[in-house]
């Protein structure tokens, strides 16, 4: 079987590295992630585990498409009865790139009726569409007249954990927070701090990371559980196994700050639910008294930054005292900054030794490094 992995743009080569570290040897960089072929049990193993991807998905089927015809034809001759049965539920999102066709809707529309119409053929009844938790998630991806079928094994985006309540006030998504923590280096041997924690997502992100948690043990549902053929037994030998293989303990310290003491809850709640609670802890306190309590350590943090423009007079020297602070009192350690504005870039006063370009959502953004000697 054929899969990709889709990554956000510039965590394609982590994604890579955590499926080579999964035992995919067939792992492959393309656009917008990472292809494998192996076995669905193997790809089901990958939700659980991957910390940076998006979504896997099961490729079906690639055909020339640029009329309606070809399109509807070309969908209804997979053989979905293997998939979806009239008592699921079906969902189609689709993506259009320099093609002919260039309604997505109307796409997604044309796919769904030749789905349902190959299984009113089989079994002389239709299945119903359920736009938010289907059973059976269907991703058509039309760029430059060539249409790809795939099935979304995920169900929900794999960043969607379960264990942050708060998403629509986060800016930062877990598996970005995740990408931080990779791109930065860190293996849990020296301890690590967030100044500007928020909802503790990256302090989250590295305990489960540093205590071989696998990120997807707290989600209730992927998409590959509804299924026909899903064997719950076996996926349970995969959990319980996973299980198995945390560690309850970590040798160093996790710690995170933000000005809010409401927002320190909040990531207090967040770790507990994630089962991290004990290897992270969370302190109201404002950035312009961070001090690491021992040296080398590792700082990782995602400021705001400023999207309006007199938000970004502001931030000015909010980036200052970053600067300040890193300078006076982090001797020995490194820092990471994810900055999505290049105008308070420089009012950190601090030449970055590394760059990374990453997308955080719609903004492009850089993780800039800075070693303090």
């Amino acid at each position: 079987m054929k899969f990709f992995v889709t990554a956000a743009k510039g965590l394609e080569e982590l994604v890579y590295s955590e499926l080579v570290e999964l035992g995919i040897q067939s792992a492959k960089i393309e656009r917008g992630g990472v292809s494998f072929s192996g076995t669905l049990e193997e790809a089901c193993r990958t939700c659980l585990w991957l910390r940076t991807a998006s979504r896997v998905l099961l490729q079906l089927a690639d055909f020339p498409c640029s009329t309606n015809d070809e399109l509807y034809n070309g969908v209804k001759s997979i053989a979905w009865h293997r998939f979806l049965t009239p008592d699921m539920t079906m969902a189609v999102d689709s993506v259009l790139r320099d093609s002919a066709m260039t309604h997505s809707g109307f796409v997604a529309l044309k796919t769904k009726d030749a789905v349902v119409d190959s299984i009113r053929d089989t079994f002389g009844r239709r299945p119903n569409v359920d736009t938010k938790l289907p059973d059976l998630r269907i991703n058509v991806h039309l760029v430059k007249n060539i249409c790809s079928i795939s099935l979304d094994l995920s169900g929900e985006s794999l960043d969607r954990r379960g264990y942050r309540l708060d998403r629509n006030k986060a800016p930062l998504r877990e598996n970005m927070a995740a990408a931080l923590v990779a791109f930065s280096g860190w293996q849990g041997d020296i301890p690590l701090y967030d100044p500007m924690c928020g909802s503790g997502t990256i302090l989250i992100e590295a305990a489960l990371k540093a205590s071989n948690t696998a990120p997807g043990l707290l989600r209730e549902k992927f998409g590959f559980q509804g299924w026909p053929g899903h064997d719950p037994t076996t996926w349970r030998n995969v959990i319980n196994e996973a299980k198995e293989l945390r560690k309850r303990e970590l040798p160093i310290k996790l710690r995170g700050f933000d000005i809010s003491p409401g927002t320190i809850d909040m990531a207090k709640q967040n770790a507990s639910r994630a089962g991290v609670g004990r290897l992270a802890s969370f302190q109201a306190a404002d950035i312009s008294t961070f001090a690491p309590s021992s040296s080398p350590a590792m700082i990782i943090f995602n400021p705001p930054y400023g999207e309006r423009m007199g938000q970004i007079e502001e931030m000015a020297s909010l980036y200052q005292s970053f600067g300040d602070v890193l300078k006076k009192r982090c001797a020995g350690s490194t820092a990471y900054i994810l900055c999505g504005n290049s105008e308070l870039v420089r009012h950190i006063g601090l030449k970055a030794t590394r760059r990374i370009p990453i997308w955080n959502g719609p903004i492009e953004c850089r993780l800039l490094k800075y070693e303090m000697y």
